[in-house]
């Protein structure tokens, strides 16, 4: 294998080029002098830890920044973007991983927004919106065009993305993470797509830490490390090792359930929970589901989109209404509390949705870290600004969170370190009993490891922990009891020697041969 990184590999295959290219944020240098090559009617695949300076590359190249050096190559000759806009004009087009959707819009003006078509007497709407369901049938998502995006799931809302950037028709698409909030069957279309769309000559640049699904698809591999390509290789080349051993220098796992303690009493208890569809289907998301979770004890929920393991989640965090059944922590029923009263009470939720749900993008990292804790060191009228300086520093070494400090704005961050700020807030309340929905989305291999490390730590101190997950490796990682849903209702229950095809199996979901 070569693992020498390589500039040109082959310049009559190459549509667009970064040659050189650094950006430095004040004294933070995201990217090194980065060479990259896009090969035209192929995916690039490019691999790296968070904060590597994937995403930052990834900008440059769509136009949404400037590089502080170096040259972007299109079709042979030297062009400097000014704008998203003037990128999208000459033909690339890019997905962000964090969604850019306005959520109090349809689908359609979503699709459409700053491009509509037009004819003498105003907007075609009609013509707007059968485009759109065209889009919709491509990608194999029975969406209607007229829905808010407000009223769709988050997978929902990453097709709506794709969809957006698919009907610009671009030559070279840049998809940063687009499968972070996809099913199986969602990321089996994807991919399909992906394939016709090369198959006509359009250029994939594809980012994910879905590290073997990624190699399904791609042609070329490019690893990023601390803002410098690291290695580059062909597909032929490449293995999961060869990623793994790239990016973080070596091969490890997830961890494995801790052990060497006795589990305490049961910390929460779940009674003949009973949700209803918010949008007033009159069908049960979660029905009567009944769970019990001990003192450092860790349980993995697992289920495929629609399972209810996010609704059930979010009823007993005080998110949702409950429809039936009770909700009891350390043996006093919380269903009557708010969801601040249940914080209070030791019981708290990391949401799946990260920007919309888990951060403010207007405050800075340490505002985001306190936020959640702001009772422990307020007194009257007054906050102890000492204090709150100790949580915000003691939480980010805590968890790791790769920053300048406390003063860094939210958005300067990669997206596993907002994750892990997020992750950050809710244990500094002190829980006893955590929940944390689909944790990894978007966090790399080396960041799960470490938040997996983190939740198993803080297990044997005592803390009940209950995690979702759609990635089956991550229920034989550090879970002491595996629950299985399907259709609101557990189909399983699962210790951690159970093997992925039983689990996947259990969830409805066909196991390939």
């Amino acid at each position: 294998m070569n693992d020498t990184p390589q500039a040109n590999p082959d310049l009559r295959e190459v549509v667009m080029a970064a040659r050189d290219v650094a950006k430095s944020y004040g004294n933070v240098h995201a990217l090194k002098g980065v060479n990259f090559d896009i090969h035209r009617g192929q995916v690039t695949t490019l691999f790296g830890e968070n904060g590597a300076g994937k995403s930052t590359l990834m900008k440059i190249l769509s136009g949404v920044i400037q590089p502080t050096r170096g040259q972007i190559i299109l079709d042979g000759a030297p062009i400097s973007f000014a704008s998203s806009s003037h990128a999208q004009a000459l033909g690339v087009s890019i997905i962000h991983q964090e969604l850019s959707l306005a959520p109090n819009m349809n689908v359609r003006d979503n699709i459409f927004m700053g491009r509509e078509i037009r004819t003498p007497t105003g907007i075609d709407y009609a013509e707007e919106e059968r485009q759109t369901r065209l889009l919709m049938e491509e990608l194999e998502e029975d969406i209607d065009p007229l829905t808010p995006v407000e009223e769709l799931r988050l997978g929902q809302q990453q097709i709506v993305e794709i969809a957006r950037a698919l009907s610009v028709n671009s030559r070279i698409l840049i998809m940063d993470e687009p499968t972070s909030a996809l099913s199986a069957s969602e990321v089996e279309v994807l991919f399909k797509v992906i394939r016709d769309l090369t198959a006509r000559g359009v250029s994939i640049v594809y980012i994910s830490h879905h590290l073997e699904e990624a190699l399904t698809i791609t042609h070329h591999a490019v690893v990023l490390r601390d803002g410098t390509m690291t290695a580059y290789a062909p597909r032929d080349q490449i293995d999961l090792e060869w990623i793994v051993r790239n990016m973080v220098g070596e091969n490890f796992d997830l961890g494995s359930p801790p052990t060497g303690y006795d589990f305490g009493a049961p910390a929460l208890s779940i009674k003949d929970l009973t949700v209803m569809d918010e949008g007033g289907a009159g069908y049960a998301v979660v029905d009567g589901m009944s769970l019990d979770i001990q003192q450092g004890e860790i349980v993995c929920i697992y289920g495929l989109m629609g399972a209810g393991r996010t609704e059930m989640m979010e009823t007993v965090a005080g998110r949702l209404r409950q429809a039936g059944g009770t909700i009891h922590l350390h043996g006093q029923e919380v269903s009557h509390l708010s969801l601040a009263q249940r914080i209070e009470a030791g019981l708290c939720l990391v949401p799946e949705d990260r920007q919309r749900d888990g951060l403010v993008q207007t405050m800075s990292v340490g505002q985001n870290l306190s936020l959640a804790s702001i009772r422990q060191f307020t007194r009257g009228l007054f906050t102890s600004r000492k204090d709150e300086g100790l949580l915000i520093t003691d939480t980010i070494r805590d968890v790791t969170v790769k920053t300048d400090g406390g003063d860094a704005a939210i958005g300067s961050l990669s997206g596993g370190n907002q994750q892990k700020v997020v992750i950050g807030k809710m244990l500094a309340t002190h829980p006893t009993v955590i929940m944390l929905d689909e944790p990894s989305r978007g966090i790399d291999i080396g960041a799960k490891a470490e938040v997996f490390r983190l939740l198993a730590e803080r297990a044997r101190s005592g803390l009940a922990v209950l995690y979702s997950t759609s990635e089956v490796s991550e229920c034989l990682s550090i879970a002491h009891r595996i629950i299985v849903m399907h259709k609101g209702r557990i189909s399983a229950v699962f210790g951690p020697d159970a093997t992925k095809e039983q689990i996947m199996a259990a969830s409805g979901e066909s196991v390939a041969a």
